[in-house]
């Protein structure tokens, strides 16, 4: 669990933290923050419903230490490394779901990881909160965020879960052969499933993925390719690069909520 964290966090944390210690550094800064606070209330909040969901069903007959440990790895390894000590597929779906969350989050930027990293988590949770706080800027740490960077992180999480929506759907689509609906039901959440851990590069399976069809296990390859080099940075690297640029029009307002 040290090495998945160590490796999730970012060489520039693991840099600024040390030097902080060190005493080469006066303070850490608004990212690294950010990143160690996110990563602690990630790893404690999924060990907690970890236990919570799972006590009275596959840790039920394990010593407590034991629970405590197997919560912890479980909470750590979805947003990075993808090692289990439990059997992903005999899961409630609360921990399924939770799984879910954590490997689309992910590690943190400048990592070994994948997902939406943990910044960007942060900052829509911050954006939320100053919103209902009547503040027009994202103020942390007695710093504002960038607009830039808030837009870029909208960008980011709605191009990551709209590529996961679209994955999900060729897995569905391209998977259905003869089943009745009510047979081909389950199909759904392991679909899902794996393509979010595809998406975070994590590795987690519920073991759906040896009965894929080629069609299938091509549009997983094309899902960890895009979520190791980000989905946004995908699609920019596709574009020929034509269109308007630089190009500011007139504005007007739209009905929203």
């Amino acid at each position: 669990m040290g090495l998945i964290v160590h490796g999730g966090i970012g060489f520039i944390v693991q840099y600024e933290v040390v030097s902080w210690l060190k005493g080469k550094q006066e303070r850490l800064s608004v990212h690294t923050k950010i990143v160690i606070i996110t990563t602690t209330i990630l790893i404690l909040s999924g060990a907690l419903l970890f236990y919570v969901f799972e006590r009275n069903h596959i840790i039920q007959d394990v010593p407590v230490l034991n629970k405590i440990l197997a919560s912890f790895f479980q909470s750590v390894t979805p947003r990075t490394a993808g090692f289990n000590t439990v059997d992903i597929g005999l899961l409630t779906n609360a921990t399924i779901l939770l799984l879910i969350v954590l490997m689309f989050i992910g590690a943190s930027p400048g990592s070994t990881g994948g997902g939406v990293k943990t910044t960007s988590a942060a900052i829509l949770g911050l954006l939320i909160w100053n919103r209902l706080k009547g503040n027009e800027e994202v103020n942390v740490f007695s710093r504002t965020i960038p607009r830039e960077i808030i837009g870029r992180t909208i960008s980011i999480i709605f191009a990551s879960a709209f590529s996961v929506v679209i994955v999900t759907s060729i897995l569905l689509i391209a998977g259905g052969g003869n089943l009745s609906p009510l047979e081909s039901r389950h199909y759904f959440v392991e679909y899902l499933f794996d393509t979010v851990s595809a998406f975070g590069t994590v590795g987690l399976s519920m073991g759906v993925t040896p009965k894929l069809n080629d069609l299938q296990k091509y549009a997983l390859i094309l899902m960890m390719f895009a979520g190791r080099v980000g989905p946004l940075t995908l699609a920019f690297s596709l574009s020929r690069g034509g269109g308007k640029r630089g190009i500011t029009y007139a504005e007007e307002g739209v009905m929203v909520g």
